[in-house]
């Protein structure tokens, strides 16, 4: 599959700057475009009919106009372009009005390198399905389909763990100053505040469902310690 043209839609240039380079760092994804106001946008997506741009990282609070007026306008054009809300907006009215219009995750600024990775991945793992040939055969597919997209597990967690500290621990092992290095168990509890042998069992799930890869760490005396790394 061919990698997923993004669009940046963000008024400040510093901030523009660095989702195109967090962009840039998810394998799959390609970044065609900055804009840094609404009009320069819609003037993007117009060019060959919005072709060139799979998915939209959009700032709702813009100098021109406001994000969801940006999104009003591309329903109304007929346009099926996606859109990640990446905004500091928090009020739920206009959580909602975006849910309605259609967008696909809402990213609260500030926010790590890991959770907008995660973000980027889920949207990729729902778009490889949805643009697969054919029909569905059962309901569960499309529940696996809106479980991809909105993040929900598409199977329950094992007895023990929980989503929070999952999530925890996936920050720690993804942040972008130690994702090159590996991390021990003992590390990552000493980063969460959860004990190591807890550490371990998140951690051992991640290297079960493919989203860490498990090495043994050499140069300490005796048996080396084992050490984790973000798929």
């Amino acid at each position: 599959m061919s990698d997923i043209r993004v669009l940046v839609v963000e008024d400040e240039p510093l901030l523009a700057e660095a989702h195109s380079a967090y962009t840039e760092r998810v394998p799959g994804f390609v970044v065609v475009g900055v804009a840094h106001t609404a009009r320069a946008a819609m003037a993007a997506l117009r060019a060959n009919d919005g072709g060139d741009v799979d998915l939209v990282l959009l700032d709702f609070r813009l100098p021109d106009l406001h994000g969801l007026d940006v999104c009003r306008a591309l329903r109304a054009a007929g346009s099926s372009v996606d859109v990640l809300a990446v905004t500091s907006a928090r009020d739920l009215a206009v959580v909602r009005t975006a849910v309605s219009l259609g967008v696909t995750h809402y990213l609260l600024k500030p926010f790590t390198f890991a959770a907008f990775r995660d973000k980027l991945e889920r949207y990729a793992d729902y778009r490889a399905q949805a643009l697969a040939d054919g029909e569905v055969a059962a309901q569960h597919e499309v529940d696996q389909m809106f479980a991809t997209l909105r993040g929900t597990a598409g199977h329950s967690l094992p007895k023990g763990l929980d989503s929070q500290t999952l999530d925890r621990v996936r920050v720690a092992l993804t942040d972008g100053t130690r994702a090159e290095v590996g991390l021990s168990a003992t590390e990552v509890s000493a980063l969460t505040g959860i004990s190591r042998v807890t550490a371990r069992r998140y951690l051992e799930y991640l290297v079960t469902v493919d989203r860490a890869a498990r090495t043994p760490r050499y140069g300490t005396p005796g048996r080396p310690e084992v050490e984790y790394r973000p798929r």
